[in-house]
């Protein structure tokens, strides 16, 4: 049984860790983003890199595989709030997540289409997403909630979420894979053109340089981790730590592997990757 306290129970110096969880590497955008506005916060990231990518995983599958890997980790860090930091996980399983654990604070990640619609001169959007968030219910509840004046196309990727990987890892990505998976986010209609592409799969904000060079015409590459880490800070309201914790900032990843280009790669984000961290092997 956990023993996490009641919110009016916690001390003003609640020293518990921010767990930040995503399929692979891309969270590490909202981490980074997060790490600048709650400089003393101690933080925790998962990489469920044993399910990567999630987002060709059947939703039922992806479901169970959420709960289980969630109920040992906040078991074990007893977080004082979680950020979903991935759109495929957090729009098919945030409701069910803060209902299995109500005394968590979830931040969810979802398609940045308000920001969009509020933005676009020429009312043409496109989303660019895993085939997973692309499928989701919850996707089109937002383009009809704030986006129902605009023309919002949604692009899945198959490819992308792992070309981002390669290239933090170091890995030669060339223009040529990356072109056709987002040359149908590019629009021209009745004499207008696409202006805003959100970036719904927080692994493509790793590559958005690579983007604007060989786009079509420029566009708005809209990156949701700065709002993702603002409202994080209202989330923990008073419970902010106040002073630098004396843990390090730790990294897991769910397949237990040690790659030195992974652990170079987390050291430059301030994280210690755990040793023996495997949660759960990958199941389908």
């Amino acid at each position: 049984m956990s023993t996490r306290q009641r919110p009016e129970e916690l001390s003003v110096k609640d020293v518990r860790p921010v767990l930040f969880y995503d399929s692979g590497l891309g969270g590490l955008t909202v981490l980074r983003e997060a790490r600048y506005l709650l400089p003393y916060e101690r933080l925790v990231y998962v990489a469920d890199d044993a399910a990567f990518p999630i987002g060709r995983w059947p939703e039922e599958d992806l479901l169970v595989r959420l709960q289980d890997q969630f109920t040992p980790l906040i078991e074990d860090h007893d977080p004082k709030a979680v950020v979903i930091a991935c759109n495929t996980a957090f729009t098919l399983g945030g409701e069910a997540l803060r209902e299995a654990f109500p005394g968590v604070p979830f931040v969810g990640t979802v398609p940045a289409i308000k920001p969009a619609a509020e933005r676009t001169a020429s009312g043409l959007i496109s989303v660019l997403a895993t085939p997973g968030t692309v499928r989701r219910a919850y996707t089109r509840s937002l383009i009809e909630s704030f986006a129902a004046q605009c023309h919002v196309r949604l692009v899945g990727s198959d490819n992308l979420a792992e070309l981002a990987e390669q290239h933090l890892c170091g890995e030669p990505v060339s223009d040529e894979a990356l072109l056709p998976e987002i040359s149908d986010c590019f629009l021209e209609q009745n004499g207008q053109r696409t202006d805003i592409v959100v970036l719904a799969c927080t692994h493509y904000p790793f590559l958005a340089n690579r983007f604007r060079k060989i786009a079509p015409w420029p566009v708005d590459w809209l990156d949701p981790a700065e709002a993702i880490a603002r409202q994080l800070v209202r989330v923990l309201g008073q419970d902010l730590a106040s002073v630098p914790s004396e843990s390090p900032d730790l990294a897991i990843l769910t397949s237990g592997a040690r790659k030195p280009a992974i652990e170079r790669l987390l050291a430059g984000f301030g994280l210690a990757l755990m040793p023996g961290c495997e949660l759960m092997p990958k199941s389908v």
